[in-house]
C-alpha cells in the first residue's frame, strides 16, 4: 500500500474542496442525491461492512452527469451558441448531451467503433450528434482533437477539466453526509475524474480514510503511470468493461492522484462479471463492467478489508445486454464450485 494523502498540504491542486462546494448547487438543482446503501447479502458474501453508492439511478445510468451538469452551467452565452464536443466510450457521452439538452448548448460527441449500442442510442436520444471513428478511446481521442482545429465548439476533454472533477467530487460529498466515517472508498478508474473528486471531498472531510482506485488488469496504463510516477502508454485496452478502456493517462487527474489517491487494485475479466453477477443477485440492480469494478477489488482484496467499513461506487448501470449471459455464467460457474 502506497499511502500519498498527507501531500494534499504540500501541493497546490487543480481542482480544490471549495470547487466541490461551488458545484453543488449547480448539480443539485438537477440531480437528487444517489443512495447508499449497506446489501446485507454483499456484507456477507465479503465479510465486512459494505455499501454501495448507486451512481446507476442517475438520469443517465452514470456518475459522470454531475461533471457534465456542473462544466455547462457555467459556459457562457457565446459558447453555449458554439456548442461542445468530446469523447466518450459512452458515459462521459450521455453526461455532455443531457447537460447539452437541458442548458441549450448543441453537443457532438466521438465514441470508438463498436461502441456499446445502448449508450449510443442514448446519447442520441439525448440529441447529441454521435460520431463514431476509431478503435478505442484513444483513438476516438485524436479524432476529436482534429475536428476542434475546424469547429468552434468547445472540446470538453473527459479529465482535464476541474469543472467535470469538481463536479463529480459532489458523489463523495454525499456519502460523508450519509456516513462519516468510511475506512475505504473504492472507486473505478477510467481517466480518473472520480476517484480525483473523491480524493479531494475525502482528504477533507475524512483524512483517515483510505481511497483506493480500481482499473482492469488488460487496460492497466493509469494505474502503472501512478505506480511507477512514469507515463505509461499500452498498445491496447481490450477489456470489456469499457469505462475502464482507455491506453493511456491524462494530466490533471493523474497528478491529483499521485498527491491524494492512497492505492490501485487491478482486477481480472472475469472477476469484473462475477462481481456483476453478486450485484444482480443481491441488490437487483444491473451493472456494467466499470461499475462492478469496486465490489470486485473488495472481494479480491477482501482480507485486507476484514473488520473496515468499505464503501464502492457503483459508477455506472449502462450494461451492453450482449455481456449478460456472460455474467450469468459466471455466476452459475462460481455458484457450482462454491457449494
Amino acid at each position: 500500500m502506497d499511502t500519498r494523502g498527507g501531500l494534499a498540504s504540500k501541493v497546490t491542486l487543480p481542482v480544490s474542496y471549495d470547487d466541490v462546494l461551488a458545484a453543488l448547487p449547480r448539480v443539485h438543482a438537477l440531480l437528487k442525491p444517489t443512495p447508499l446503501f449497506e446489501w446485507p447479502g454483499l456484507t456477507k458474501l465479503l465479510g465486512f461492512p459494505f455499501w454501495l453508492k448507486h451512481e446507476n439511478h442517475q438520469p443517465v445510468g452514470a456518475f459522470k452527469v454531475r461533471g457534465g451538469i456542473n462544466f455547462a452551467s457555467t459556459l457562457s452565452d457565446h459558447q453555449r451558441r458554439a456548442g461542445i464536443i468530446g469523447v466518450s466510450t459512452g458515459n462521459q457521452g450521455q453526461s455532455l448531451a443531457y447537460a447539452g439538452r437541458h442548458f441549450n448548448v448543441p453537443c457532438t460527441i466521438v465514441v470508438p467503433e463498436n461502441t456499446n449500442p445502448s449508450k449510443c442510442l442514448a446519447i442520441r436520444n439525448l440529441g447529441a450528434q454521435l460520431i463514431e471513428h476509431g478503435r478505442d478511446f484513444d483513438e476516438a481521442k485524436d479524432h476529436v482533437e482534429e475536428l476542434v482545429k475546424t469547429r468552434g465548439a468547445r472540446y470538453v476533454h473527459s479529465a482535464n477539466e476541474p469543472l467535470l472533477i469538481a463536479g463529480v467530487g459532489t458523489m463523495a460529498w454525499e456519502i460523508f453526509e450519509q456516513l462519516p466515517d468510511p475506512d475505504v472508498i473504492l472507486v473505478p478508474i477510467g481517466l480518473g475524474s472520480g476517484v480525483c473528486g473523491t480524493c479531494i471531498v475525502a482528504k477533507h472531510r475524512y483524512p483517515r480514510a483510505e481511497v483506493i482506485g480500481v482499473q482492469s488488469e488488460i487496460a492497466p496504463a493509469v494505474a502503472e503511470s501512478w505506480r511507477t510516477n512514469t507515463t505509461v502508454t499500452t498498445d491496447t485496452a481490450s477489456t470489456w468493461a469499457e469505462g475502464f478502456a482507455t491506453r493511456a493517462p491524462a494530466e490533471m487527474t493523474l497528478e491529483i492522484m499521485r498527491a491524494l489517491m492512497d492505492d490501485v487494485i487491478l482486477v481480472g475479466e472475469d472477476e469484473l462479471r462475477l462481481a456483476a453477477y453478486w450485484i444482480l443477485k443481491h441488490t437487483h440492480n444491473l451493472a456494467e463492467g466499470a461499475g462492478a469494478g469496486a465490489l470486485a477489488a473488495a472481494f479480491k482484496s477482501r482480507g485486507r478489508f476484514a473488520g473496515q467499513r468499505v464503501v464502492g461506487i457503483f459508477s455506472g448501470g449502462n450494461l451492453d445486454l450482449a455481456e449478460l449471459p456472460r455474467i450469468l455464467e459466471a455466476g452459475q460457474v462460481y455458484a457450482a464450485s462454491h457449494p
